[in-house]
């Protein structure tokens, strides 16, 4: 299965497994998945660290190192994602959420998140 990690899920796969769900856990152990991580999602993090919400390294190589360990791979935003982010309905008002869903659209990809309002999209996510 490909899965797409929602921010919070790939903060938590680093930091904090025990806020992950079992079925989290299971997907990020299982080898038959296919993780990735949205170059978005990093740009979000970046954002958070440089504004003082989150308390991590801001360098490439920890993030890589991090993205290694899991087997995940990131995922670039490309213009059709960006585009499909304008045919969405407005459940969400989270750019980067909604940016996640045009991905996951795009990708044919299962969403981990945690936050039920992107269940109103026509994709799959697992908590």
């Amino acid at each position: 299965m490909k899965v797409l990690l929602d921010t919070h899920a790939f903060l938590w796969a680093i930091g904090d497994v025990s806020r992950l769900s079992a079925a989290a856990r299971q997907i990020l152990t299982d080898e038959g998945n296919e993780l990735l991580l949205s170059a978005a999602s990093l740009w979000e993090i970046g954002l958070k660290i440089r504004a003082g919400k989150l308390k991590l390294p801001e360098t490439g190589e920890y993030f890589t190192r991090h993205l290694s360990a899991l087997g995940a791979r990131a995922l670039a935003v490309e213009v059709s994602h960006v585009l499909g982010v304008f045919a969405l309905p407005d459940h969400h008002r989270d750019p980067f959420d909604r940016l996640l869903v045009a991905q996951c659209l795009a990708e044919g990809a299962t969403l981990l998140s945690v936050d039920s309002t992107l269940r109103k999209y026509s994709i799959e996510v697992v908590w």
